[in-house]
């Protein structure tokens, strides 16, 4: 089967995927050797009116939901579109950060209308890549010739306007889709032109099972990492160990470039040690400082849905750019941006990313003498959900699979216009699926519904706009655009 790339990107009216909407779709398909393949996609979604969006995301986007409903087509036009013309078999969908942002709506989306949220990106030979980890293990591991941004304060990021903007890149306009999916394709050939051989191989192991054979339990050892959840000092980059299974046949890795030893000696080790603070290091291969006092003091340590343990949300904003974690849960399916340790040896590897031989065989060393330390970390992360409750069936998105009976009956819904809906009353085995399916119809085909269907969905139409309205109306007192505001209390008068 024929295999392309197809660079996506989104725009959305806010940042959760099971509860914000697609707002534009743009992409533009490519051959393996990434030269353009047929015409770019950029179309505009109509915002639903059981939703209000977040105004800092429209003042970003500048696509108002009044513009959607004026060019835009409905969702279930859209599920359609992408799953007969866009994501074909064969096609690698990829783009900049799409793996944790954009691939997470596009299956929100195609769940809550009655498509399979998982087919489109591992049925026949499809799959999915993320250009933004594969930046980051680049600019870690082989940075030569590219020009690697900074911020103001000196610290480095991988943002893509400044990645093209120093690498002389076309990128007319940042946070419209298609700008920034040109943009992407740009970086991807960037990067393949300087760094070939580093290209090929992430490409290889985008897949979980070539992942699986370097990083697992049967045949522990360790591996280099580049993941965002890392410090920036050392670009994002470490060595680290899988210690333990993770929640839904993922894994734990231990960051070697901490020492189990002092981990365990700190007092408050039980609630908060696995978190350090990177703001005092004496040099780039100096040992990791423990935390500063005033972390000492935190009491109440949760798991939040980043994967990682956090502080509390009041001490998160304060602290949020100097911890790390140093376990974390790496997700098979993710793409996650890993290589052998034979990668640094060569261009000084091991300097690039701040550590050395003798570093990482004493830590594993002392890691591998406390195996209660991985068992511990096991139970920690099974008894902690993925996922806060959902509240509505749109939501209920990772509850569980659908069965084959209950499959059938959903692509006869997908499949069935308003006149066959109306009578259409399939008898669901999975308890999401009614509600959903009354939720559908009042999306995307309300002349479907009867009088008793009719006030259900007014119901529940009112009573979500009822619960997002607070955290709309705070965000848009913050809005220094005029249009903006009064383009979206037009819309909140409109749905409300």
């Amino acid at each position: 089967m024929k295999q392309s790339f197809f660079f996506y990107d989104l725009e959305t009216s806010g940042l959760m995927p099971r509860e914000d909407r697609i707002m534009q779709f743009a992409g533009q398909r490519v051959s393996m050797d990434l030269q353009p393949v047929g015409e770019p996609v950029n179309v505009l979604i109509k915002m639903t009116d059981d939703a209000l969006p977040s105004p800092g995301a429209i003042k970003v986007t500048g696509i108002t939901p009044q513009q959607t409903l004026m060019d835009g087509i409905s969702e279930a036009e859209f599920c359609k579109f992408a799953d007969e013309e866009i994501f074909v078999p064969g096609t690698i969908a990829v783009g900049y950060n799409t793996v944790r942002f954009d691939d997470e709506f596009m299956r929100a989306c195609l769940w809550r209308n009655f498509y399979d949220p998982y087919e489109w990106e591992w049925k026949e030979e499809r799959s999915r890549w993320d250009m933004l980890d594969v930046v980051r293990l680049t600019r870690a591991l082989r940075p030569e010739g590219i020009n690697w941004p900074f911020r103001d304060d000196g610290a480095p990021t991988n943002r893509l306007e400044l990645l093209t903007k120093l690498n002389g890149l076309e990128h007319a306009h940042a946070h419209d889709a298609l700008s920034d999916v040109y943009a992407t394709i740009a970086v991807a050939r960037m990067i393949r032109d300087k760094q070939p051989k580093l290209f090929e191989y992430l490409l290889k192991m985008r897949g979980k099972n070539e992942v699986k054979k370097l990083v697992n339990l049967d045949n522990k050892k360790p591996f280099v990492y580049a993941s965002g959840r890392y410090a920036n000092e050392f670009n994002k980059a470490t060595v680290a160990f899988p210690i333990a299974p993770g929640r839904n046949g993922n894994v734990l890795v231990f960051d070697l470039r901490y020492s189990l030893e002092r981990v365990l000696a700190e007092p408050i080790f039980s609630e908060a040690g696995l978190e350090f603070s990177s703001t005092s290091y004496a040099g780039p291969r100096a040992e990791p400082p423990l935390r500063g006092e005033p972390v000492r003091a935190v009491r109440n340590i949760r798991v939040e849905n980043s994967n990682h343990f956090k502080l509390p949300k009041k001490q998160v904003s304060a602290t949020r750019s100097s911890f790390f974690p140093i376990v974390k849960e790496l997700c098979y399916n993710k793409c996650p941006a890993v290589a052998p340790m034979s990668v640094l040896e060569v261009d000084d590897g091991w300097g690039k990313i701040g550590l050395d031989k003798e570093t990482v065989k004493k830590n594993l060393d002392t890691l591998l003498e406390h195996p209660e330390f991985a068992e511990q970390m096991r139970s920690e992360y099974e008894n902690r959900p993925e996922f806060p409750p959902a509240r509505e069936p749109e939501a209920a998105i990772y509850d569980g699979f659908l069965n084959d009976k209950d499959r059938v009956k959903v692509t006869a819904v997908r499949n069935a216009d308003a006149d066959r809906l109306a009578d259409f009353h399939p008898i669901f085995d999975d308890e999401r699926l009614p509600e959903l399916l009354l939720h559908y119809k009042g999306r995307n085909f309300p002349q479907s519904l009867s009088e008793a269907e009719m006030a259900k969905w007014e119901e529940y139409r009112q009573e979500r706009l009822k619960w997002q309205a607070p955290k709309f109306l705070a965000e848009l007192e913050k809005i220094d655009d005029d249009f903006i505001k009064d383009e979206l209390m037009l819309w909140l008068s409109s749905v409300c």
